[in-house]
């Protein structure tokens, strides 16, 4: 548990002051400013009266109006200056995480210290600052955090060159960013001390809300995004031409969906393609223009029609929270804060400390966001996974495992904690820990006497009857450390272990992308004790 001295200390820094701000008349200064959202939702116009209690008083034909200033940036002369420069901790990178994610994270963050967060969007696009009072906003100052959005590359850039404390990112970090920043002294970028998961998203597809086409295969996508299907007629639509959104090179969401969609392949967009600066620009295209097409997070649809993806093996994937937990929805990616080893600070150490813990799921899901608490999940015999196992051309041995699994699923509903390994290895990925502590807490709350069985599978890489043996072995070593990992908080919990091998694929096994998905410990829960 993070402690709360943080709330005794005085920051030493000047944290955040408004230039002039409380010298600012009460009285209507006649210059015109303009108030803007991030999500395109609020356009006011108007002239600026004052900035008080962290909100905006603009004078309008409706009368005097006060907009929260962290709802909004100023544009135009008059807007009050904000000092940026005395922040004691300035945290840089994605826009998915610092727009979407990061004002609703830090007054999480505020009420978890028992203090008091002025939220304030600057004039500066993509950029808010948060100052932190403690003892409900009557106390001593706590600290500031200046947080400024732009791509997952610049994290890293802004990591480098110690601009930035934490850096946001909606990918993994590149080998080569992490040589670079290595080289520089910041450590191991992928140790978990430094490179922290704070929830998983997914990408989703949309189109207008009016467009028929709900569905299409990896292979549309990729001939959609590179121009050799260019009318939505061509895929059983309206006689109408399709407009391509895009995101800007070095963004984290342009580089995970070309990842996904195109096999780590380069992608050649069309050159008719909207290029966006961020999600929210992409949903307010696709939501005014029939024949869009685009991609954002989650979090980001904005009442656009979601699109089910269909893969070149005939598995389809809606944008589903819960298996976007357990990884297998195709366009499913992990947010990162990341940072130095040698350029951190209490105060910085603090705040990502209580954004990877359980304390920070309720408003990540709030923010639209997946966070990395357990889920639990029906295994229903009518659902696709039991039609695919019943559907399937498979010889007498290799049904009668389908049977197995078909039977056993009728006794237990699936949990999204969901375990990987590399490769022929018996090691967990870097989410495993995070996971086993996750599932810990959640079992430790049961009722005594629950039954736990730990599932394995591996992707169809060798022998049917090695596979399944591999599976087995993987399951069993999985319940043994979650037992011993958990020791007499699970000593209630009745477990047990099996593996199904090859059977029931997540994703084609046609690449390792695909593989790495099907290599999986999946942990199931008996139906009659929860």
């Amino acid at each position: 548990m993070m402690s709360k001295s943080i709330l005794k200390r005085t920051c030493a820094a000047t944290a955040l002051a408004v230039i002039g701000a409380s010298a600012l008349p009460s009285v209507a200064i006649a210059k015109e400013v303009t108030l803007k959202s991030s999500d395109g939702t609020v356009n006011i116009v108007g002239d600026f009266v004052a900035f008080e209690e962290n909100a905006y008083v603009v004078k309008t034909g409706l009368g005097e109006l006060r907009i929260s200033a962290a709802r909004v940036r100023c544009e135009g002369d008059a807007c009050p200056v904000f000092e940026t420069t005395g922040a004691d901790v300035v945290v840089a990178g994605s826009d998915t995480v610092g727009l979407g994610l990061m004002p609703l994270l830090m007054s999480g963050f505020a009420s978890y210290l028992d203090a008091d967060a002025e939220v304030t969007n600057t004039g500066v696009q993509g950029e808010v600052i948060a100052n932190f009072i403690g003892d409900q906003g009557f106390g001593e100052e706590v600290g500031s955090y200046l947080v400024s959005s732009s791509s997952s590359g610049n994290a890293f850039k802004t990591l480098l060159d110690k601009s930035a404390q934490i850096g946001m990112a909606s990918r993994r970090i590149k080998p080569k960013e992490a040589r670079e920043l290595k080289q520089a002294g910041a450590g191991n970028m992928i140790s978990p001390t430094q490179e922290h998961i704070v929830a998983v998203d997914s990408l989703v597809v949309i189109t207008h809300p009016s467009n028929p086409i709900d569905t299409l295969t990896t292979a549309q996508l990729r001939d959609i995004y590179e121009g050799r299907i260019t009318n939505w007629s061509e895929l059983g639509g309206a006689d109408l031409e399709i407009q391509v959104v895009a995101r800007q090179d070095g963004s984290g969401t342009r580089t995970v969906f070309e990842d996904r969609i195109f096999d780590g392949e380069a992608a050649q967009l069309v050159a008719s393609a909207s290029i966006a600066g961020d999600n929210n620009e992409v949903a307010n295209i696709v939501n005014n223009n029939e024949g869009a097409f685009g991609y954002v997070g989650y979090a980001f649809q904005r009442g656009a029609q979601p699109v089910t993806l269909v893969n070149e093996c005939g598995i389809s994937a809606a944008p589903d929270p819960f298996y976007a937990k357990t990884e297998e929805y195709p366009l499913q990616r992990r947010l990162y804060l990341y940072t130095r080893g040698d350029n951190s600070s209490q105060l910085s150490n603090d705040f990502v400390q209580y954004a990877t813990s359980d304390a920070a799921d309720g408003v990540i899901k709030k923010s639209g966001f997946i966070d990395l608490g357990v889920q639990i999940k029906e295994q229903s015999l009518d659902g696709p996974r039991a039609r695919t196992l019943l559907n399937a051309n498979a010889d007498a041995f290799e049904s009668g495992i389908m049977r197995d699994m078909l039977s056993m699923m009728a006794d237990y509903d699936r949990l999204s904690t969901t375990f990987r390994f590399r490769t022929g290895s018996s090691k967990l990925d870097e989410r495993g820990l995070i996971d086993m502590e996750r599932l810990v807490d959640y079992l430790e709350d049961l009722p005594e006497g629950v039954k736990i069985m730990v599932v394995g599978f591996t992707d169809n890489v060798g022998a049917f009857a090695s596979n399944r043996s591999l599976s087995q072995e993987r399951a069993e070593q999985v319940m043994r450390t979650l037992q011993e990992y958990g020791g007499d908080r699970v000593a209630g919990i009745q477990f047990d272990s099996t593996g199904f091998g090859e059977v029931s694929p997540a994703s084609c096994n046609t690449n390792e992308g695909g593989r790495s998905i099907n290599r999986r410990v999946e942990v199931w829960i008996d139906t009659q004790k929860t």
